[in-house]
């Protein structure tokens, strides 16, 4: 079921993957308090792989599969149960692996969370191939749940603000902020090196070269003024020779990061730009990446 809202984008069903790995129980956890704050409902997916092995498995290894699915989602809904007995929550044994299972089974508007690491790949990794290639391949929001679960609230959620084009960013990190009734803060960091390489201008008039970069945040946060007028808005701009190092050194301060990630229709390239990679792999706290669509997509600027 989808829970609307007043104003701001629509927040749908929260899916959630299995697999039995602390991380993804930990993602489970959050998913679930997420949920229970929309007043919503918690979709439970395992991905078993079932379809890419029926050529070569066996009728009872493929059960055998399933039966351990099965346990797992069992399992993973008890302990739901346990902290939050009022939620709904749904399971979905998926035949498909793990990345398309979650793709299927959410729908634009839903939100897609899975752990920082799962069962397979190497520690050195700060996140696993799965949680790598749901979050670039998503056309619904994805939430990547990072940082200590034992930190205190900070009362802040984050919005990578890029430029003009990142309402809709902006959009669901206000209703989040709204949900924990936290205040929300729009940053805009540009790297000081690539500025000096755009234009002489730039070096001639710094004050005027700050000013555009200022004036990308601001018409961001007048839009979003206007629609949630009860929410407390921050707007900061940054200036670092590291955007990635400027987002993930302020993730310390927030509960959660919400970023536009690129997404368009026969772009050859990586959906992730560097800066979104860079935070996936080491934020502080979980961080959302929603999708862009248009024609200001190809553009990855850094991020």
């Amino acid at each position: 079921m989808a829970f609307g809202r007043a104003h701001g984008p629509e927040l749908g069903t929260v899916v959630a993957g299995v697999d039995g790995s602390r991380p993804a129980e930990r993602a489970v956890f959050w998913a679930a308090a997420e949920a229970v704050r929309r007043d919503g409902t918690l979709h439970l997916v395992h991905g078993a792989d079932t379809d890419s092995r029926m050529s070569y498995a066996s009728v009872y290894a493929i059960e055998r599969i399933r039966r351990a699915g099965r346990e797992l989602l069992e399992e993973a809904a008890a302990k739901v149960a346990a902290r939050h007995p009022g939620l709904h929550v749904s399971t979905e044994l998926s035949p498909h692996e793990p990345v398309a299972g979650l793709h299927a089974a959410a729908a634009d508007s839903d939100t897609i969370v899975v752990g920082s690491r799962g069962l397979g790949g190497f520690e050195s990794l700060m996140l696993g191939s799965v949680g790598l290639k749901v979050a670039a391949g998503a056309k619904a929001p994805v939430v990547v749940v990072r940082g200590d679960e034992d930190t205190a609230g900070a009362g802040v959620v984050l919005a990578a603000i890029r430029d003009e084009h990142d309402v809709e960013c902006a959009r669901h990190a206000a209703s989040e902020a709204e949900l924990r009734r936290s205040s929300l803060r729009l940053l805009h960091v540009w790297n000081v090196l690539e500025s000096v390489g755009e234009s002489v201008t730039v070096l001639d008039d710094a004050d005027e070269g700050v000013q555009v970069h200022v004036r990308r945040v601001t018409s961001v946060a007048h839009r979003i003024r206007d629609e949630f007028p009860a929410l407390r808005v921050h707007v900061d701009t940054e200036r670092s020779s590291s955007v990635a190092g400027a987002l993930v050194e302020a993730s310390r301060h927030a509960d959660m990061v919400v970023m536009g990630g690129r997404r368009t229709p026969g772009y050859f390239g990586p959906t992730l730009g560097r800066a979104t990679h860079s935070l996936l792999h080491h934020s502080h706290c979980p961080v959302e990446l929603i999708p862009r669509h248009g024609r200001h997509d190809d553009e990855d600027q850094g991020w």
